[in-house]
């Protein structure tokens, strides 16, 4: 049975660590000896220095009871957005965490850690059968998925993974989500005086300005989106600039879709420098691939059946973000998302609710015990 007390107390603890990406030292050092303690085999690679950062990639495994069933892997990332300095967790009279309003709360994605280590208790104090568990906490997720993208194929010892790293409701499961492109234009004019001799000049502001305008950006559809994120540009106000940079991206479910809008965006900027006489480099480069699961795949009814168990109707959803599951799906591990329970992601109205966490502790567990049951 899920301990609410102990596993409130884990996930204060982690939400008080500042742990942007690249700074996830305090929080592996937290989660390392309870692992070791649960008699898992733990080790940490070398993301870290590979990425430039202070921590690698937590690995823990244990061998279950059961001889048959799936072997199963959780999965949470460690990291955080900012701001986080000075986060103090607060509790409302309605069961309800946040943060003091100045800083994020962090739930995403400690809230999801706290529940895999808590499930991971319950399942040694209640001799729950299972064949075996891997876990992964892995490192600076928020800024690109970076420690997932350094996880060896042959470092992942599952049937199935299953990444607890998304918002409400509890136990829902993501069945499908986005590949996406990163776009860079960096167009060139020519620089003038901007007093005596603008004529003189092209400005590439301006050239960012028209292929912007002209751009399909924003809901495409119910499965594209795109944006314009980044300008980068001019030195003086009395110049006329002669550099811009741009940064966008395009989703989409659809491979044909994200095409056509990578495409579009990459007319759109190139007839923006045609117009004013500049010149544009563009780069399109691949973040990551998209997946997709039917219900009737055994990955999907797995986590179905743990949630059908404590009384939970799963929904199934299609996503539009990016996640581990997109990296992990794509070296040939089974993946899913599921729902953590948190709200306002990324933002300081970040919460979650004491009773979403607990379910959803109680939903890893569930997870757990019915992985022994596969045939």
């Amino acid at each position: 049975m899920v301990n609410r007390d102990r596993l409130l107390k884990l996930f204060l603890d982690l939400a008080r660590i500042n742990s942007p990406s690249k700074s996830e030292r305090r929080v592996a050092d937290l989660l390392i000896p309870q692992l070791k303690s649960l008699g898992y085999e733990v080790y940490e690679d070398d993301a870290g220095a590979k990425s430039d950062g202070d921590t690698g990639n937590i690995y823990a495994y244990k061998e279950g009871s059961s001889k048959s069933g799936a072997r199963l892997m959780l999965s949470a990332h460690i990291d955080t957005v900012q701001p986080t300095d000075g986060l103090e967790p607060i509790i409302g009279q309605d069961g309800v965490i946040r943060s003091g309003g100045k800083t994020i709360l962090g739930a995403d994605d400690k809230a999801g850690v706290a529940a895999i280590i808590e499930a991971l208790r319950v399942v040694e104090e209640d001799g729950v059968p299972y064949r075996s568990v891997q876990v992964i906490f892995d490192i600076a997720e928020e800024i690109g998925l970076v420690g997932a993208k350094l996880i060896p194929k042959d470092s992942i010892k599952a049937d199935y993974a299953y990444v607890f790293d998304t918002e409400k409701p509890v136990a829902s499961i993501v069945v499908a989500g986005p590949s996406h492109e990163n776009i860079k234009a960096v167009f060139t004019g020519k620089a003038a005086h901007a007093g005596m001799k603008p004529e003189a000049g092209v400005n590439a502001i301006v050239a960012a300005s028209k292929a912007i305008a002209n751009m399909k950006i924003g809901r495409i559809d119910f499965e594209t989106t795109a944006n314009v994120g980044v300008i980068h540009g001019g030195v003086a106000r009395n110049i006329v600039p002669d550099k811009v940079e741009v940064l966008a991206e395009a989703r989409s479910r659809n491979e044909d879709k994200l095409a056509a809008q990578s495409r579009h965006m990459v007319d759109a900027f190139q007839k923006g420098a045609a117009e004013v006489g500049a010149s544009v480099e563009i780069e399109v480069q691949r973040e990551y691939n998209s997946f997709r699961w039917s219900p009737n795949d055994p990955i999907i009814k797995l986590a179905a059946s743990a949630a059908q168990s404590i009384g939970i109707e799963p929904e199934l959803i299609e996503a539009g973000g990016g996640s581990d599951a997109n990296i992990l799906n794509e070296i040939g591990v089974p993946t899913v998302l599921i729902g953590v329970g948190y709200e306002g992601a990324h933002s300081t109205s970040e919460q979650i609710a004491i009773d979403d966490l607990a379910k959803c502790a109680e939903f890893a567990v569930a997870l757990i015990r019915k992985s022994a049951e596969v045939s």
